[in-house]
């Protein structure tokens, strides 16, 4: 009896499962990125976008995003929702599969900039730089990342984007 009806509190044992993650993406008035610089040992990207993970079940991914935004930088984001990119990670790094959204934070002044205030606990730097720039300073996997990221920034068009432990995207 394959399509035997089980329900929901048993059948959701059944099913793999995933870890949430969210962050915003942010540009300056010039169209250069913002990334900062986690100061955790174990992070596998030095450079990363103000975001995490979901903190409870209940916790929306744009509330993730607008959280740890607010935690990590002090900016409070009140614009609407708009994904940038949906990611899926594969088992590797982490024990399970990840899944992911970048939300599009806008540009910020360079006097929004100056009010950065970053969790010591997290991250010791941020820096605004161009994308070529960035690609001097990141793993290519990673820039890849951010450079399709930006292009759906430019272009208003969201993008899909798979990381496999055994392969680029």
């Amino acid at each position: 009896m394959a399509n035997q009806w089980v329900p929901p509190e048993e059948y959701v044992k059944r099913l793999p499962m995933h870890a949430a993650f969210s962050c915003m993406f942010f540009t300056d008035t010039e169209g250069r990125v913002l990334q900062l610089r986690s100061c955790v040992k174990q992070q596998t990207q030095v450079w990363q976008w103000p975001g995490g993970n979901t903190d409870n079940e209940n916790e929306a991914p744009f509330e993730t995003a607008v959280r740890e935004c607010r935690e990590e930088t002090g900016i409070i984001f009140t614009g609407q929702p708009k994904v940038l990119a949906v990611f899926w990670q594969s088992v590797g790094h982490w024990p399970v599969a990840k899944l992911g959204l970048a939300f599009d934070g806008g540009q910020l002044t360079a006097d929004e900039l100056n009010r950065i205030v970053l969790d010591p606990d997290e991250h010791d730097e941020f820096a605004v730089r161009s994308v070529n720039e960035w690609a001097k300073a990141m793993d290519t996997r990673w820039w890849e990342r951010l450079a399709a990221v930006h292009r759906a920034q430019q272009s208003g068009a969201t993008v899909y984007l798979e990381m496999r432990s055994d392969a680029l995207w």
